[in-house]
């Protein structure tokens, strides 16, 4: 059997990974800037969460949840004070997709109605309606297509305001990320977050923060909302969530009130992946992580506005963007075969970088002496 070949795949496969450090087959090193998509929070194999898993695996890996399972409400205690939403309800599933399915999903049952407001630039996900929300026609099949989801220009308050002026009785969420990540690192401005909750408040539709990419901490904020000092109704999360172990939740406001059968899923919340998660809030905590992505991501953009040749540097925290000329397209591909470096890329022609939240000044430095020379070439 051949495996279904939809991913363009650099050809390295990495054995070892250690912190900010992953070793190919050949005992290459590298320098990982981009954590498998903004997955790995916490560093790779962190001694910590090795051990979690390990001890829980020991004891038991997996039951549904038709049984009580005390990690989840260990889970759901430490991620409300760590994320400052104690008030709120917890649902656990498995990924990002699903997170932003259930999202939309509730939303509808909260006030029985099907349109969706989404922005362009925007990414939620793969799955029925999150692709259905998601500003990427080629990925949306015939059966994903629906006329539910209206998409609406990013950062634009007027064009906002008069949507909920035209159909605002007929909305059942809004769905934002805090920073577009596929869209190229582009920040929701304070006022248009803002505006959506003064908005979504006003005509009982739900506010759906998507933090899928953007949130758990990345920011040096826990959601990357939390900037412009609003509440969402609902916060969608996964990839940095587990550092590498398949875990995704939403976080209800209290307002919204569950029935049984209203969501259910088969793996989400298991043992393994409330370990892994608890041992992820746990060591952000212990090595004030936030802290550190907001100082160590603070760093590197004051020091790449010093580029002249750099369009435009964008994002907050660990999560940044660096969008270059056209003629320099192939510097991402360089960091990787010429400096050893993994970064991400949003196209046509921008640089993400996604590292683990306890990345280090020097990393940042390494990676910055890679990039001048890179740049220097053209």
């Amino acid at each position: 059997m051949n495996l279904f070949d939809v991913y363009p795949i650099n050809p390295i496969s990495i054995v070892r990974a250690k912190g900010s450090t992953v070793w190919d087959a050949q005992g290459n090193e590298y320098l990982d800037l981009y954590g498998g998509h903004a997955v790995i929070s916490i560093g790779h194999t962190h001694e910590h969460y090795v051990s979690r898993i390990t001890d829980q695996l020991n004891q038991i890996g997996f039951y549904s949840n038709s049984i009580q399972t005390p990690l989840q409400r260990q889970l759901a205690d430490l991620l409300g004070r760590v994320s400052g939403k104690d008030d709120y309800q917890l649902f656990l599933c498995n990924s990002g997709a699903e997170a932003n399915e259930n999202a939309l999903k509730l939303a509808s049952f909260y006030n029985g109605r099907k349109r969706v407001i989404a922005f362009k630039g925007a990414f939620h996900g793969r799955t029925s309606l999150a692709v259905s929300a998601t500003d990427n026609p080629r990925i949306v099949a015939p059966v994903n297509q629906t006329d539910h989801v209206t998409f609406l220009p990013f950062n634009d308050v007027a064009a906002l305001e008069a949507a909920f002026a035209a159909y605002g009785e007929e909305v059942s969420s809004v769905i934002i990320e805090g920073i577009q990540g596929v869209g190229g690192i582009r920040a929701a401005s304070v006022e248009f977050l803002q505006r959506i909750r003064a908005l979504t408040t006003q005509y009982n539709a739900l506010f759906i923060a998507d933090s899928v990419q953007c949130g758990y901490g990345r920011t040096g904020t826990f959601y990357s909302h939390d900037y412009a000092d609003v509440s969402a109704d609902i916060y969608s999360m996964a990839k940095g969530m587990g550092n590498g172990f398949p875990i995704g939740g939403i976080a209800i406001s209290p307002q919204i009130k569950p029935w049984f059968g209203m969501l259910g899923t088969t793996f989400g919340g298991n043992h393994l992946a409330c370990a892994a998660a608890l041992a992820v809030l746990e060591v952000m905590q212990q090595e004030e992580l936030m802290q550190n992505a907001s100082e160590v991501g603070s760093y590197l953009i004051h020091e790449l506005g010093n580029f002249d040749r750099i369009l435009e540097v964008r994002g907050r925290g660990l999560m940044i963007g660096i969008e270059l000329p056209d003629e320099m397209r192939t510097v991402k591909k360089d960091l990787l075969a010429k400096n050893r470096i993994f970064t991400g890329e949003a196209k046509p022609n921008v640089i993400r970088l996604l590292p683990a939240l306890n990345v280090t000044r020097s990393h940042a430095d390494r990676f910055l002496e890679a990039l001048e020379e890179r740049l220097n070439e053209f």
